[in-house]
Formats: structure tokens, sequence, C-alpha cells
């Protein structure tokens, strides 16, 4: 889905979950926001395609936090790319998207109540997945990439979690600090975000921003005074 020229949604999903990746490209970086589940590569290099370039041409991915559903064809798009791939992440992202460390949201405890066949299903997604990162990006670092994109931490959903203001567009990349919900712009889901609290805090530092347009992983746009919305949510939000 083309959002703007050089700057693209890369839809995945169902009717169950829907994930919105972003492709931002100029003469010089196509660069790429999330990565999907597992066994989606498929389907990526096909979304691809549709804004004219390769899949194999893509030169950075930037993740906005650890997740499976954000990691999962990592590892799958770099061995299938024709160039060194620069893959940045915060800092304290960086360990659990590596390996380093098991995922802090797959606990032990999460873990007794699957089946063995779940449970080791699980653990081997996430191993096929995890590549390192090869830049640790933090708190306000400005990226000299395709117009200017700026690093806002965002912890709350993960430590680690970073949306991202592209400049050029007036567009906030959200990743899991916010989602879109039948056609409106809502909170982080508690069900899955480890600090509520931290989170909806988080989002004040989003209104430094001048942001005409949010793309959130899940439900895609919001263009309706997304600022003024921000700031309902913040006022709003129980924890």
């Amino acid at each position: 889905m083309v959002v703007s020229k050089g700057l693209n949604i890369i839809e995945l999903g169902n009717d169950v979950i829907n994930m919105n990746p972003i492709l931002i490209l100029d003469e010089e970086k196509l660069i790429l926001i999330d990565t999907g589940l597992p066994e989606q590569l498929g389907k990526i290099a096909e979304e691809v395609s549709k804004a004219g370039v390769s899949i194999k041409d893509i030169n950075k991915i930037i993740l906005t936090h650890q997740d499976l559903d954000h990691i999962g064809n990592l590892a799958s798009i770099i061995k299938n790319t024709e160039n060194y791939i620069e893959v940045l992440a915060h800092i304290d992202e960086k360990p659990y998207i590596q390996g380093d460390k098991s995922p802090i949201k797959m606990t032990p405890e999460k873990l007794n109540v699957m089946s063995e066949e779940e449970r080791n299903s699980r653990i081997d997604m996430f191993n096929k997945a995890k590549a390192n990162v090869t830049k640790t990006i933090e708190d306000g670092e400005i990226l000299d990439y395709c117009g200017v994109i700026d690093v806002i931490h965002t912890p709350g959903h993960t430590p680690g979690h970073a949306c991202f203001y592209l400049r050029k567009y007036k567009t906030l990349v959200a990743g899991d600090a916010m989602n879109v919900m039948d056609g409106k712009l809502v909170g982080p889901n508690p069900t899955f975000t480890l600090d509520m609290k931290q989170a909806i805090e988080s989002l004040k530092k989003l209104l430094n921003y001048d942001i005409k347009t949010v793309i959130c992983y899940h439900g895609g746009i919001f263009t309706d005074r997304p600022k003024e919305r921000i700031v309902e949510i913040i006022n709003s939000t129980e924890y």
C-alpha cells in the first residue's frame, strides 16, 4: 500500500491478526521497519515488489522491538538478500533479538502451560528468526536516512520498544505503542504490554513531534487529528 512516494505499508496477516511493516526508500536506501511472523518471506517479497523494488535490495532493517511478529523474518531476509543489511534496534532489545537472552515475554511460566509440541515450536521459531543487531539506537538519535528518522524510545510494551518519526512524511511509525481498532487510534494492548503505566507515560514523548499520520503495526493508518487523539489516550487510560 502506497502512503506517499517512497513510503509504503507492507500488508501482512489475516482476519485474526494484521501486521504492517513499513518500507521506506530513496535513491540509496531501502529500509524495512519490522519483518512480520516467521515464514512470511514470500508474502513480504511480493509486497515489496509492488513498490518497484526487490526484497534482495533491502540494505537496512529497523526493529521496533523483540516480539516474534516483528522479528519473525529477520534472519530469512538477511539470508536472501544480495546486500549487507544493517540491523538497527534499541540497545535494550539487542540481546533478545540476537538470542543472547530468551524473549522477555516467553517466560518459563508461559512455556510450562504449553504442550511440549507448542513449546518446542515456539522456541524453534525464535531460534530461526534471531540475528545480530549491527547498530544500536537510543532515544533522541537522528538517523540520516530517507529524509531523516527520529528515534523515540517508548518503553512499556517492552523495555526497549521504539517508535520512529519520519520527518519527510510527518509520519509516526508507532510499532505496538498504539493500535488502530475499528478505525480509531487506541493505546497499547494491555494483554501484551509488560508495563502499561510506563507505556502510557511514553506516549507523552510523541507530542513533541508534528505528527500528521500514525501507522500502527496492528491496525494501519490513522490521520484524524492524531496528536489530539494521543492526548485523549493519555488522559483517559487507567492502569
